[in-house]
């Protein structure tokens, strides 16, 4: 079974790491009701994306 010729450094050990770490999903304003919302994404209060209505939303 392979085994590592020389021990891995700290250093490089933590550069590898550096990349694995979490994204914080960032949230824009809807333009017609001011929530927020995630970008590229039709609004879950009104229902509209780019400007046009896309999910028609019933009346509570």
């Amino acid at each position: 079974m392979p085994v590592p010729k020389k021990k891995t450094s700290q250093a490089r050990r933590d550069k590898r790491r550096a990349q694995q770490k979490l994204s914080v999903e960032t949230a824009s304003v809807c333009p017609q009701c001011k929530s927020p919302k995630l970008p590229h994404r039709a609004c879950p209060k009104c229902g509209t994306y780019k400007g046009r209505e896309v999910i028609v939303l019933e009346a509570e």
